[in-house]
């Protein structure tokens, strides 16, 4: 080394770097400095050949993630410390701070190659399937912390010629400190652990957490956030930890059943129902899907009214146009090869309202995606409205502007007869 010091530095320059020797160790620095950059340079070019042909002939997959990860080019990364490492004997002055700045910087290689390790080990275990059920994103980024203070101290100690376990007793002093500088590390460390072991989470489940503004799908879950992307597109960043601490509805078990509930009410004015007459029976009995039930169920009432006291209507049954629709809205339901006939499926009366009577029908679609799910309920509210007509029932809504005019047309009409029939009599 130092006979290409010299040929570098010719027996001119001899007498400067007497008088000036801090100039003639930073003059060596540079030189070695630029010959670990050429063989970096070299041996990284020969590497990548050697590896990439070795990577392009074996089967596997998990050594091309490796590769384009660089995993195994970063080893190169070593020659500059070994070069360093090298010459440091050649220095008269500052040989042992050369020593110290290779060891260093073997030690951030090291990092860099574990850091990408990481990487493609993840991306490798995101092929698997368990990977929805099991995201390990988190727990290696708290590896990447080890590694990186584990590193950091292994530098400080060469540096300060200090053994590491005196530095770690001293951080033992700074708890309180640290602590509070990785609290959300800590907890969104915590956090990751349970949502694992209780699989509260996964990749593509829809989740619904209003107070966080959030109702779409997972789309990432690493150590401090979960992130949710919105049907709106939108990308809600929610604290790993807040999943443990506040409340949310996950729809995965929906999704899994393949059933979507319908659960929603029909509004019927009150006033509009009322008993069957016998026409209104006859008419209705040609329904198809209620054909049996009335046959069958004026059979039954025919039975009771010939014990009851026909003095009385009241004592006499009849069948309701609210009782015989909302049999066949459940046929109609039944029959629908759009809804899953081995999940709850009823339609059921609820309590009155000032808004009405409700009619409440409840069922599962065959499907879980919104688009036709929505399409399904809407088709069969649709048909139900529509038809609700021929039952005499009369759905309710507050007066509009139609009603309005209906009425004053009424009241317009009443007032120009009793006009009308003043005048005549007058």
């Amino acid at each position: 080394m130092k006979t290409l010091f010299k040929i570098v530095a010719p027996d001119m320059l001899s007498d400067i770097f007497a008088a000036h020797p801090l100039f003639h160790a930073l003059f060596n620095f540079v030189i070695v400095t630029l010959i670990a950059v050429l063989l970096t340079f070299a041996a990284r070019k020969i590497v990548d050949v050697i590896i990439r042909f070795a990577v392009t002939r074996t089967k596997t997959k998990w050594d091309d993630v490796f590769f384009n990860h660089g995993v195994f080019s970063k080893f190169v990364n070593m020659v500059p410390a070994l070069v360093f490492y090298w010459s440091a004997f050649s220095f008269e002055r500052g040989g042992h701070w050369l020593k110290k700045l290779s060891f260093c910087i073997i030690i951030i290689v090291i990092m860099d190659i574990l850091r990408a390790a990481n990487k493609a080990m993840l991306e490798i275990y995101d092929t698997f399937e368990i990977s929805k059920d099991r995201p390990l994103k988190g727990l290696m980024q708290i590896i990447l912390i080890v590694i990186y203070c584990v590193g950091l101290i292994a530098m400080i100690s060469i540096m300060l010629d200090k053994s590491p376990a005196l530095l770690i007793s001293g951080f033992g002093a700074m708890t309180a400190v640290l602590l509070l500088i990785f609290r959300d590390t800590i907890l969104g460390f915590v956090a990751g652990l349970q949502i694992a072991a209780n699989n509260s989470i996964r990749k593509g489940d829809w989740i619904v957490m209003p107070q966080n503004n959030a109702d779409g799908e997972v789309i990432d879950i690493a150590l401090h956030t979960v992130k949710i992307q919105n049907w709106d597109k939108t990308i809600a960043n929610i604290p790993t930890h807040k999943f443990m601490e506040e409340s949310f509805i996950n729809w995965r078990g929906m999704v899994e059943s393949g059933g979507r509930r319908i659960s929603r009410n029909m509004l019927f004015d009150v006033s509009s129902v009322r008993r069957l007459t016998d026409e209104e029976i006859e008419k209705l009995g040609r329904i198809d899907l209620i054909a049996g039930y009335i046959k069958e169920k004026t059979a039954e009432l025919e039975k009771w009214n010939e014990k009851a006291d026909s003095s009385a209507p009241v004592n006499m049954r009849r069948l309701t146009n609210i009782g015989t629709f909302r049999e066949y809205a459940k046929q109609y339901l039944m029959h629908s090869e759009l809804l899953r006939q081995d999940l709850t499926l009823m339609v059921r009366q609820m309590p009155q309202t000032e808004y009405g009577l409700p009619l409440q029908i409840y069922a599962f679609t065959k499907t879980t995606e919104w688009a036709a799910y929505e399409a399904v309920q809407s088709d069969i509210f649709d048909h139900l409205i529509s038809t609700a007509v021929f039952f005499g029932l009369r759905l309710y809504q507050q007066p509009g502007w139609h009603d309005i005019q209906v009425v004053a047309e009424k009241l317009g009409g009443k007032l120009n007869a009793e006009n009308k029939e003043t005048d005549k009599n007058a």
